[in-house]
C-alpha cells in the first residue's frame, strides 16, 4: 500500500502509518487478492457436480466432479469439462435486475425473520433502484404497506440477496426460515379456503365471513369474542374441512414514535413520519384461538380457555396454528411474557380441551428466537425438540400424544447450533454443533449425525475450523467449507453417512493478499473473570507492524446476548483492518453473557446488560498485553454500534480506569427506550430496577474519558431519542463530550462514509495526543 508523507498530522513520524484518507481507500488494495476460495457448486444429478473457481486476478477454472470416485476434471471453459458453452446466469445476478410495477391495489406484507441472523429488507422501485427499508433482527417482524406488483428483496447484512418477493393484492406473510434462509411461503393471512374447496372464510371490515363455494353469498358471522371491536387473523382449516381456527383478540393501542427527516431530498421543509415501535412494558395483544365448527344448521364456535396461555409475549394479532394430519388436534406456541416459560399446546378440535405437549421453564430466560426449534415426526407421532434444560442446547424426542419426553437425543458439554436435515425414514438427524473437542475453539461448528434413538453419534467434519455446509440434492453428499480467521478456506466434498472425505475440492490461495501487507489475524485465548472460563478473541496488527514499538489498543465491541461476534471464519475484515492501519492494535473477543457457550455462560446477561462481558474482555486484553509489550494498555479505546454503542459508552462509565476513549454509534443507551422484543428477552418483564441499573442515561454523571456519540436521525431499529436522552443527561451533568447526528441516515450511522471518517478521526485525535 502507499503511505502518505503527511503522517505527522496524526502521528509521530516514527510510526510510519497511513493517513485517514488512505486508510479509507486501503481496502481496495485487498480486493481480488484471494483465489480458489469461493466455490459455488451446481449439481447435475445425484453424483455429478461442477463449479467455476477464480485462479488469479483475471482467470477462472472450470471443474467437473464425480462424487462416487472423487475424480476432478478441469478445464479453462465449460466445453473443456463436457458442459454446454452457454453460461448459466447466477441467481443473485438475475435478482438484481428485477423491478416493481404497480399491478393492483394496496396490501400489507409481513416478513418474519426465523433465520438466526439479521436480514435487511429492500424495496426495488420501478427503475430497478434499491431502497433500504429496515434491518430485521432474528425473531423480529417487518410490516409494510405496499402495492400489488411491488418487489421486495431480502438480503443479508453483507448485501447478498437470497430471496425476492412480489406483493399481491391479498395480504401476505413471508417466513424467512432459519433452517434454510430462503423465501418459504406466502399466504393470505386473513383469508382461507377449506381443503375440500367447498368453503371460504375471510375477514372483511372487521367481521368474519363464511361463504359457500362456488355460488354462495358471504354470510357475516356474529362476533366470536365478547369484546368491543375484536381483531381477527390467521385462519387455519382442519385437513378434513370440518372446522377452522381463527385468532381473536381485543384491540391494543400501539406505541408510535416520530422520526424527523430534517433534510428531505424532494423538498425544502423538514418532514416527519411515524412508525409502530413497542417498547418494554407496553401492552401487547392476547390472541386466543376460536374454533368454528361447521354443522348441519350452519356453524358453532368455541373460544378456547386461556388458562394455560394467559400472558403471551406476542406482537401480532394472530397465532400460528398447526393441525395434526387426522384433524383431531391443533397446536400453537405459548411464549409467556418474561420469557421464563415456553409451551407447545395442543387443543382437541371436538371439545376445545387444552393440554401441554412441551413445557420449558427457566429461572432466567428461554432463548426463544434461536432455541425453540422443532420438527414434527407425524408418522411416528413424535416431536424432535431443542432445549437447554440440562444446561446445554440439545435435542430431545417427545411423544406428541402423551406430552412426555421419551429421550434425550444428544447430550454432553457442548451445544447443538443448527439442525440441517432430518431423515424420518432412516431415523437420523444431521446438525451442526460446537464445543465438541477440548483444545479447539468452542465456537467452531462441525457437522454431526445421530440416530433419533440417541445412538450412533458421529462428528462428520474433522478440521480445526469453522464449517459451512451445503448439501447435494439427495443429501448423500455435502460440501464443507472450513476456515479460521488465520486460515483461508478449504472446500471439501464428503459423504453424509459417515463423513468420509471424497475429495478436497479447493484450497484457497492467499499469497497475493499477504503481499499487500495485509496481516493475518492472531487468535488468542485467556481466562475470564473467574480465572477458569476460556475467553476467545482475535488480535489484528497494522501492515507496518514493528514489535519494537508500542501501539494503542482499540476494541471493537458488540456483546448482544443473541449471538457471539468475534470472527471465526476467514475474511478480509476490512473495517477492523482499516482501524489497525491507523496505527492501532485492534482486538475483539466474546465475554460471558454472549451466546453459544452453554446456559451458565449465557445467563450472565440476565437483567444485567450493563455487564456486557467487560470483566472477561478486560482480563483477556490484559493477559494478551503481558506477553505483547507492543500493546500499550495505557492507551485503550473502544467503539461499537447499537448494543455495541450502549457498551462503548458504558466502558467510560464503569471501566474508565482501563478505557480512555469511546465512540458509541446508535446506542440503545436505556433499555426502556429500545424495541420491546430484544430488551424484554434479556431484561425480563415487568420492567423493574434492573433496567434502570443498566441505563447509560441514569449513570451519565459518572462519565470519565473522551466520548463521541453518533446517531442516525432516521434510525428505525433503535429509537434515536435513546441517544438524544443520554446527550441531555450528559449536558445536565456538565460533562464534556462530542455528539454528531448524521442527517438522512438510519441505523449504523457510523458505518456511512462520513460516520466512519468521524470515528477514525476521533480515535486518532485522543489516542495519539
Amino acid at each position: 500500500m502507499k503511505f502518505s508523507f503527511a503522517i505527522a498530522f496524526f502521528f509521530s513520524a516514527s510510526l510510519n502509518a497511513a493517513t485517514i484518507d488512505e486508510v479509507l481507500e486501503v481496502s481496495k488494495d485487498w480486493n481480488n487478492k484471494l483465489f480458489r476460495s469461493e466455490v459455488r457448486v451446481t449439481w447435475l444429478d445425484d453424483h455429478r457436480c461442477w463449479y467455476r473457481v477464480q485462479t488469479d486476478a483475471l482467470s477462472h477454472e472450470y471443474v467437473l466432479v464425480d462424487a462416487r470416485t472423487g475424480e476432478r476434471k478441469t478445464g479453462s471453459s465449460r466445453k473443456d469439462i463436457g458442459l454446454p458453452e452457454r453460461e448459466t446466469v447466477k441467481t443473485s445476478e438475475s435478482r438484481e435486475k428485477v423491478h416493481s410495477s404497480k399491478t393492483g391495489g394496496g396490501s400489507t406484507i409481513e416478513f418474519w425473520n426465523r433465520f438466526k441472523k439479521a436480514v435487511r429488507m429492500v424495496w426495488i422501485d420501478s427503475d430497478g433502484q434499491h431502497h433500504d427499508y429496515s434491518e430485521v433482527a432474528p425473531g423480529d417482524v417487518f410490516r409494510q404497506s405496499t402495492y400489488a406488483g411491488h418487489v421486495w428483496m431480502i438480503k443479508d447484512l453483507q448485501g447478498k440477496a437470497f430471496a425476492v418477493v412480489t406483493a399481491r393484492e391479498a395480504d401476505l406473510e413471508v417466513t424467512i426460515d432459519g433452517v434454510s434462509p430462503v423465501f418459504r411461503s406466502t399466504r393470505s393471512v386473513l383469508r382461507g379456503t377449506s381443503p375440500d374447496g367447498k368453503w371460504r372464510a375471510f375477514v372483511e371490515h372487521g367481521h368474519v365471513m363464511l361463504q359457500r363455494i362456488p355460488r354462495g353469498q358471504p354470510a357475516q358471522m356474529k362476533a366470536l369474542l365478547d369484546v368491543e371491536s375484536p381483531v381477527y387473523g390467521g385462519i387455519s382449516w382442519a385437513p378434513d374441512s370440518s372446522c377452522f381456527v381463527i385468532s381473536a383478540t381485543a384491540p391494543v393501542a400501539k406505541r408510535r414514535i416520530t422520526l424527523l427527516d430534517s433534510s428531505p431530498s424532494d423538498q425544502l421543509q423538514p418532514q416527519t413520519r411515524e412508525i409502530d415501535y413497542p417498547k418494554p412494558g407496553d401492552p401487547l395483544p392476547k390472541p386466543v384461538p376460536v374454533i368454528v365448527r361447521l354443522t348441519a344448521e350452519g356453524y358453532e364456535h368455541q373460544v378456547i380457555t386461556s388458562t394455560l396461555f394467559s400472558n403471551p409475549f406476542i406482537q401480532k394479532n394472530q397465532l400460528e396454528v398447526l393441525w395434526s394430519s387426522d384433524s383431531r388436534e391443533f397446536y400453537f406456541d405459548y411464549n409467556e411474557r418474561s420469557h421464563r416459560c415456553y409451551r407447545i399446546l395442543g387443543v382437541e378440535a371436538k371439545t376445545g380441551k387444552v393440554r401441554v405437549v412441551v413445557n420449558e421453564t427457566s429461572d432466567t430466560f428461554i432463548d426463544y428466537t434461536q432455541k425453540t426449534w422443532r420438527h414434527w415426526l407425524n408418522t411416528s407421532g413424535e416431536l424432535l425438540w431443542m432445549s437447554e434444560r440440562d444446561g446445554h442446547c440439545h435435542l430431545w424426542l417427545y411423544d406428541i400424544k402423551t406430552g412426555q419426553a421419551k429421550r434425550q437425543v444428544t447430550q454432553g458439554p457442548w451445544v447443538v447450533r443448527e439442525v440441517k436435515h432430518v431423515d424420518e425414514n432412516k431415523g437420523r438427524v444431521w446438525f451442526t454443533a460446537s464445543g465438541l473437542r477440548r483444545g479447539e475453539d468452542p465456537y467452531h461448528e462441525h457437522l454431526c449425525r445421530v440416530n433419533l434413538d440417541g445412538s450412533g453419534f458421529q462428528q462428520l467434519t474433522e478440521a480445526d475450523g469453522q464449517h459451512v455446509i451445503e448439501w447435494s440434492p439427495d443429501y448423500r453428499y455435502f460440501i464443507a467449507v472450513w476456515s479460521r480467521v488465520d486460515h483461508p478456506p478449504v472446500t471439501e466434498l464428503r459423504r453424509s453417512d459417515d463423513g468420509h472425505l471424497v475429495v478436497a475440492l479447493e484450497r484457497s490461495d492467499a499469497r497475493s493478499l499477504l503481499k499487500t501487507g495485509w496481516q493475518m489475524p492472531e487468535r488468542f485465548v485467556a481466562q475470564g473473570r473467574d480465572g477458569q472460563t476460556e475467553i476467545h478473541g482475535v488480535i489484528i496488527k497494522p501492515s507496518f507492524f514493528d514489535p519494537a514499538k508500542q501501539y494503542p489498543v482499540v476494541e471493537q465491541v458488540y456483546a448482544g446476548p443473541h449471538g457471539a461476534f468475534a470472527p471465526k471464519e476467514f475474511g478480509i475484515l476490512s473495517r477492523q483492518h482499516q482501524v489497525a492501519e491507523l496505527g492501532f492494535i485492534l482486538v475483539q473477543a466474546d465475554g460471558m453473557g454472549t451466546n453459544h457457550r452453554g446456559k451458565r455462560f449465557h445467563d450472565v446477561c440476565w437483567k444485567n446488560l450493563q455487564d456486557a462481558g467487560f470483566p472477561d474482555r478486560i482480563a483477556w486484553i490484559k493477559a494478551a498485553g503481558k506477553t505483547r509489550p507492543w500493546m500499550d494498555l495505557k492507551r485503550v479505546g473502544i467503539y461499537g454500534g447499537s448494543a455495541g454503542g450502549q457498551s462503548a459508552m458504558r466502558a467510560l462509565l464503569d471501566h474508565h480506569d482501563f478505557y480512555q476513549v469511546a465512540v458509541a454509534d446508535c446506542g440503545c443507551h436505556d433499555n426502556r427506550m429500545d424495541k420491546i422484543w430484544w430488551n424484554e428477552q434479556w431484561m425480563g418483564w415487568p420492567v423493574d430496577d434492573s433496567y434502570k441499573r443498566s441505563s447509560n442515561v441514569e449513570d451519565a454523571g459518572r462519565l470519565q474519558g473522551k466520548l463521541l456519540l453518533i446517531v442516525g436521525e432516521q434510525d428505525v431499529n433503535v429509537d434515536p431519542s435513546s441517544t438524544y436522552q443520554v446527550v441531555n443527561a450528559l449536558q445536565k451533568a456538565g460533562k464534556s463530550f462530542e455528539f454528531m447526528p448524521v442527517m438522512g441516515t438510519g441505523h449504523s450511522a457510523a458505518e456511512t462514509p462520513y460516520g466512519s471518517r468521524l470515528r477514525l478521526e476521533f480515535l486518532v485525535k485522543h489516542l495519539y495526543p
